[in-house]
C-alpha cells in the first residue's frame, strides 16, 4: 500500500492565523485549515517553565537574526469526511503555547484557544498559568523589540508538517518520529507495532482504542508490561526475567490475524467466540457470565485484542492491588492486605521485590480461576488463595536482611537454598481447579524456621489503632508457617 503521507512547511503566521500550510510536496499550499484537538489527545501538560523556555529560545534566534528558526514538526489527520478538519496527533503542547504567545502579544482571534480545553482541570490550570507567565514576561520588553519579536515569530518560525489521510500511518509516524528524539517505553513501541495491523479498521474505531490508550496512566501502563506481565510471561515458562525491551520485546506481538496455522486458528477461534458470546443475548438467556477472551498464558493476537488485552489487565491489576473496602471485585479490605500495604512495607528494593512477587502471583489466580463477575465462593477461595500467595512471596524477604534480584529469580525458579524455593507460577498453571491447587501448595509449602528468619520478630503481635499487625510476620504465626519455638 502507498504511503498517503504528505509533507510540508510553513510558517507559524500562516498556520494559526492566516489557517493554511504554504510549502508541500505536492506544489500547492494547503487552505482552510482547521487546527483540531482529538479527544484522544493527553492534556496540555506543558508549565510556564516550558511555555518561556520556548519563547527564550525563540528570543535567542531573532537576537543571532536566523532566517529560519525550525519549531518542531507537526503531524496532522485528516479526515476526509471532514473537510478542512485537521486533527493534530503530535505538536499540540508547542502549538498551544505558540498560540498563547501571540495572545499574549495582543492576537485574539485565535480559534486554537477557543476550543474546550479548559474543560479539563490541568488543561485549564496550565493554560491560564503559562498565559500569565508569558504576559509577565513579555510585558518586560520594550514595545519596538515585542512588536520586532511578533515579526520574526510569525514569519521565521517554522513549523515541519506531516498530513496524512490514514490514522494508523500517523501514529505509526509519530512514534518513528519520537524514536529518533528518545527512547521510547516498550509499550509505546507496542503501540505503533499493533496501530500497523489494524489498517483494516475505520478510524473511529482506531480512535477510540487508542484513546482508551491514551487515558490510562503511562506510568502504570509502563510497569504493567515491563514489571508484571513480562516478568509473568518468562516465570510462567520456568526462564529468569531481566528487562523487557527491544530484543524481547517480541513476547507481545502476538499472532497476525494472516496466521493460519492450527494452533493460531485455535487461540484466534476462542477470542472470537467469547467476542461472540458477550456480545449476543445469550448470557443474559443462559445466566453465563461474561466469558474471558483473554489468558495471561495463551499467545496475544494483534492488532485491536492486544489494546483490549492491555486495558484489561490494567484494570484487573489495578483491582488486585486496590485493598479498598468496596472498589473493585477482587482484594477488598483484607486483613492481611492491610499489613503489607503500610508505608514501610513498601519501601526498599527487598519490600518491593516481595510484593512484586506477591501481586504477580494474585493475578495469574484472578486470570485462571476467577470470572469477570466473582461469586462469594470465587472470593472465598481467592482469600485463601491469597495466604499461601504471602507465605511464599514473603517467606522470600523474610530469610534475607538484603534481598537483591538474583536471589529473588533463583528463589522463583527453585533454585535457591532457602525455605520455600519454588515456582508457585507454574504451580497454579498445572492446577485445574482452586481445590488442586491448594492441596499442591499445602504439600509445597513449609514452615518457615526461626533460625532461618532475619526480621526483628519483637513486638511481632503490636495493632495499630484501626486492628491492622505492624509486622507481616504476625501472619506466618497466625497461619501455622513459622515456627514458635526453636
Amino acid at each position: 500500500m502507498a504511503s498517503s503521507l504528505t509533507l510540508g512547511i510553513t510558517t507559524v503566521e500562516d498556520l494559526l492565523l492566516n489557517h493554511k500550510i504554504t510549502r508541500v510536496d505536492t506544489k500547492n499550499s494547503v487552505q482552510g485549515i482547521q487546527l483540531r484537538i482529538p479527544n484522544y489527545q493527553r492534556p496540555y501538560k506543558w508549565t510556564a517553565k516550558n511555555a518561556l523556555q520556548l519563547l527564550d529560545d525563540i528570543i535567542d534566534a531573532r537576537n543571532q537574526k536566523k532566517e529560519v528558526y525550525r519549531v518542531g514538526s507537526l503531524i496532522l489527520h485528516h479526515d476526509v469526511r471532514k473537510p478542512g478538519v485537521y486533527n493534530m496527533v503530535d505538536g499540540q503542547q508547542r502549538t498551544i503555547t505558540f498560540s498563547l504567545v501571540l495572545h499574549a502579544m495582543g492576537i485574539h482571534e485565535l480559534p486554537l484557544l477557543e476550543q474546550p480545553l479548559s474543560n479539563i482541570s490541568i488543561n485549564r490550570r496550565n493554560i491560564s498559568s503559562n498565559y500569565r507567565a508569558l504576559e509577565r514576561r513579555l510585558g518586560n520588553l520594550e514595545k519596538f523589540d515585542r512588536d520586532d519579536l511578533l515579526k520574526y515569530l510569525q514569519c521565521h518560525c517554522e513549523f515541519m508538517v506531516v498530513i496524512t489521510h490514514d490514522i494508523s500511518e500517523a501514529f505509526q509516524f509519530f512514534d518513528a518520529q519520537n524514536a529518533r528524539g528518545k527512547k521510547l517505553y516498550p509499550h509505546d513501541l507496542l503501540k505503533a507495532y499493533h496501530l500497523r495491523e489494524m489498517n483494516h479498521l475505520s478510524s473511529d474505531e482506531i480512535e477510540d482504542l487508542v484513546k482508551n490508550w491514551e487515558d490510562l496512566d503511562q506510568q502504570q501502563l509502563s510497569l504493567l508490561f515491563s514489571e508484571y506481565l513480562y516478568r509473568l510471561k518468562e516465570w510462567t515458562k520456568g526462564n529468569r526475567a531481566s528487562e523487557l525491551n527491544e530484543n524481547n520485546i517480541h513476547l507481545f506481538k502476538g499472532l497476525a490475524k494472516s496466521g493460519t496455522f492450527p494452533f493460531a486458528q485455535y487461540f484466534k477461534g476462542a477470542y472470537a467466540y467469547a467476542n461472540m458470546i458477550n456480545q449476543s443475548p445469550i448470557p443474559s438467556v443462559t445466566g453465563f457470565t461474561d466469558l474471558k477472551p483473554f489468558q495471561l498464558e495463551a499467545p496475544i493476537l494483534s492488532g485491536k485484542p492486544f489494546f483490549e488485552y492491555t486495558k484489561h489487565y490494567y484494570e484487573i491489576l489495578k483491582d488486585v492491588q486496590d485493598n479498598s473496602k468496596y472498589v473493585g471485585y477482587f482484594i477488598n479490605d483484607n486483613f492481611l492486605v492491610k499489613t503489607l500495604d503500610l508505608r514501610k512495607y513498601k519501601t526498599g528494593v527487598g519490600n518491593r521485590i516481595a510484593r512484586l512477587l506477591f501481586d504477580t502471583s494474585v493475578l495469574l489466580y484472578v486470570d485462571r480461576f476467577c470470572p469477570i463477575h466473582p461469586t462469594q465462593n470465587d472470593l472465598k477461595m481467592l482469600d485463601q488463595f491469597v495466604v499461601f500467595a504471602f507465605v511464599w512471596a514473603y517467606s522470600l524477604r523474610a530469610q534475607y536482611t538484603n534481598l537483591g534480584w538474583q536471589s529473588a529469580q533463583n528463589y522463583i525458579l527453585g533454585k535457591e537454598q532457602v525455605t520455600n524455593s519454588m515456582n508457585l507460577y507454574k504451580s497454579i498453571l498445572e492446577s485445574d481447579s482452586p481445590t488442586h491447587l491448594f492441596g499442591l501448595l499445602s504439600e509445597q509449602l513449609s514452615v518457615v524456621p526461626l533460625k532461618r528468619i532475619k526480621a526483628n520478630l519483637q513486638k511481632l503481635e503490636e495493632q495499630d489503632a484501626d486492628g491492622t499487625y505492624q509486622h507481616y510476620l504476625y501472619f506466618f504465626k497466625l497461619n501455622k508457617f513459622m515456627e514458635i519455638n526453636e
